[in-house]
This record gives structure tokens, sequence and C-alpha cells, in this order.
């Protein structure tokens, strides 16, 4: 058994949590989620843990147990200056990796370790080194969407959110972009620095087309549709909006469009319908299948046994560490 609290006081303690998301869960599935929910929120205590989610996670790891909340770049920045002693990733496995990066003395741990990512698997350290002896003396910025080891041979990393500003910072006339494809085509339209790219893509983006958003905009009057960076070009075009989860976010708060359709993972839509209340969203519900690895039940487990636990080689996780605090400290 989970917990022996009596539900109806567990259900009482969680109400002002199921508040927040009562308008994205349905009332039948919320005395589940709520017996999790209750008890990782007393373990964090007793562990003197946190829970970092990404804007992937469903509402109920979102909204109810999440500490911290946001885009790759948040995460990474928020974990370097949290002084829990535990961190719960509620991600994927390279998201954790780059916690235990920037938190080497802290225990990180991620709930699911086969919780992977397709831009990460795409590329490896030695194809590096390979594209290092092709473009000698060229710059390679990584997308945080990567492995330690890939991380530890780059000079810089970058996220969605900061892609450009990163790639102007290191004041050359080219350089290399791994391994995302599209967000490197999208970087290339923003500046005048060449970008050489690399073949990899993620599997939840990519399946957007152009043809479907235009579907949806003859469907549906006044549409809004904002769109991040990792979607094929022709998808990119399409939009209304382009930018990183955090940018996207930012947008339907800041704008209120009457009705929007975001062109990313699922849940992503679920988590800021919960908080913008007043916007209709329109779903095309691509999901990770990595990111659904993660669950309250894992959670919970991962915070009782302390386990999977993520380690770095102490040799790689200094060099990643370069690419990563060089990335921290671009727009600072």
């Amino acid at each position: 058994m989970l917990s022996t609290h009596d539900q109806a006081a567990v259900l009482e303690r969680t109400a002002h949590l199921y508040s927040r998301v009562k308008s994205v869960i349905p009332d039948v599935e919320w005395p589940l989620h709520a017996s999790y929910i209750d008890a990782i929120n007393e373990l964090k205590k007793e562990r003197n843990a946190v829970v970092l989610a990404h804007n992937y996670q469903t509402p109920e790891i979102f909204h109810c147990v999440a500490d911290i909340t946001g885009d790759s770049l948040a995460l990474a920045r928020r974990a370097a200056e949290t002084d829990a002693d535990i961190i719960v990733l509620a991600g994927v496995h390279f998201m954790a990796e780059t916690a235990k990066i920037v938190c080497p003395d802290k225990v990180v741990l991620i709930p699911d370790e086969k919780a992977g990512c397709s831009l990460a698997e795409s590329i490896t350290a030695d194809d590096i080194r390979k594209l290092r002896q092709r473009y000698p003396g060229v710059p390679v910025v990584t997308y945080v969407n990567t492995t330690a080891e890939v991380k530890a041979e780059s000079d810089i990393c970058c996220t969605s959110g900061n892609a450009v500003d990163v790639v102007e910072s290191l004041g050359t006339d080219s350089v290399i972009f791994l391994p995302d494809e599209y967000l490197g085509k999208y970087v290339a339209l923003q500046t005048d620095v060449k970008i050489i790219t690399w073949k990899g893509h993620c599997e939840v983006h990519e399946r957007f087309t152009a043809d479907e958003l235009e579907d949806y905009r003859s469907r549906f009057d006044g549409l809004t549709i904002i769109a991040h960076p990792e979607c094929p070009p022709d998808v990119l075009e399409a939009a209304d909006f382009v930018g990183s989860t955090a940018q996207m976010q930012a947008f339907v708060h800041e704008k209120r469009p009457r009705r929007v359709l975001m062109v990313t993972e699922c849940s992503m839509s679920d988590n800021v319908a919960a908080d913008v209340t007043d916007v209709e969203f329109i779903r095309p519900c691509n999901l990770c299948p990595h990111m659904k690895r993660i669950t309250l039940a894992n959670i919970y487990d991962s915070l009782r046994t302390l386990e999977p636990r993520v380690e770095v080689d102490p040799a790689v996780a200094d060099r990643a560490r370069l690419a990563v605090e060089r990335m921290l400290a671009v727009g600072k």
C-alpha cells in the first residue's frame, strides 16, 4: 500500500492543489493522484528533496509535486541554485545528467532510467571529434538535449530559448550546431553566422506538418498557432509565433489569444491551460513516449528508495560542466 492515511483526509490536504488542475484533470482521476501527491510532498520534506519538472510533464506532476518547473534552460539554472540535498528530475535522462553536472555533490534521481531522447541518441562524442577534424577551428555549439559525453566534447551548450544568443556570443563566422537540424536551420535564419548542422530530429516535433496546421486554421476561426523551433521549417513558416517552451508559455500568458494551438508535446497545453482558463486550447496531441515514462508512482518510489541515481564520470562531468556554465553565463 502507498499510504494508510484516510482517503478523505488526503483529499482535504490536497484540495488546494486540485483547484489548480481541475480544468484539465477529471474528478474521477483525482483520488488516485491525490494519494501519491500527498505521499510525495511529505517525502520531499523528510528527504530535503526537490522535484524538477519539465514543461512536458503531466499536470498532476507539473502543478502538484514539482518545486521547480520550466524548459531545459530554466531547470539547469535552478538546479545549480537549489540548496536541497536531493534532486528528482521529472524529465528525461539528459536533463538529469545536466543536473548532476552542475550539482556534483547532490543526489540526483531519475524515476525511470529508460526516459531517453531521440535527439540525445542521434549523436555521439566520436561524431563530434570527427566533425572537428573536418572543420578545424570551428567551435561546436551543442543543444542541451545531448549526453554528458557529447557535452564534454563541445565548446558551449544552448537551449532553444538562447540558441541565437549563444551562437553570436562566440564571435565567429561559422559554428557547428548539434544535433537538431531543424533548430539549427531556424537559428540560421536569425543570424549572419554560418550554421553547420547535423541530421538529428525530435521524434515528437518532426511529426507535425504544415498541411496539418492549415487544416486546423480552416476549422477553427481566430486560431493562433505557436510552434517550437524543433519542428520542420514548413511548420515554422505556417506558425504565427516560434519559440522555446518557456517563450510559448509566456506568449500565451501575455497575449491571451482567444484560441491557440501549441505545436509541441501534448502535456504542455494542459499545463498552460490550467493557469490560463480564458484561452481555448486546440490540441494536436503528439506525446513524448520518454517523458511519459515519468509518473507519480515512480517519483514516489524514487524518493522512497533514493534510486535510480544518476552518475556522471567526474572527468567527463568536469569538461561538460564548462560547456554548460558557458551557456548559463550567456545573457546574464
